[in-house]
């Protein structure tokens, strides 16, 4: 099983707090980085402390959780070590693992139901990079 860093603001509060009970239950280590409360906080803040645990590579995966899942995405994207894909459908989770060696999932609480996005987690954390031609492109994607 993988350790998981898992975080997000308040609009993603309530599926973080989901996911954590099952990613537990299916045995993998998780670390919560916040927020803790649906309180109004700034996504950024939450991005880059959950950045920086997989940057460090403390945590094999990470999952950040807000609104639309594109500010977390912005924000962990800042990070070097990071490639954070914002996935929104099965298809998109699978692919990021596969063609872009992803390393943390971004979700758009807002827009899709807690059941595919503990479905899109699921296949992330469980699909492997395939290399190969997609190794290549990897490479260049930090500037």
């Amino acid at each position: 099983m993988a350790k998981v860093v898992i975080g997000g603001d308040h609009a993603g509060f309530e599926y973080k707090y989901n996911l954590i009970d099952k990613l537990v239950n299916d045995g993998h280590e998780v670390q919560d980085v916040g927020t803790y409360s649906e309180e109004s906080v700034d996504y950024p803040d939450f991005a880059h402390k959950l950045t920086a645990i997989v940057a460090e590579k403390k945590a094999d995966f990470g999952v950040l959780i807000c609104g639309s899942g594109n500010g977390v995405a912005m924000s962990a994207n800042k990070n070097p070590q990071v490639r954070a894909a914002l996935c929104w459908l099965e298809e998109l989770a699978s692919l990021a693992r596969q063609h872009n060696d992803a390393n943390v999932i971004c979700l758009p609480a807002r827009f899709i139901s807690y059941a595919l996005a503990e479905k899109c987690v699921q296949i992330f954390l469980s699909t492997a990079f395939e290399g190969g031609r997609h190794a290549r492109r990897v490479d260049k994607i930090s500037c």
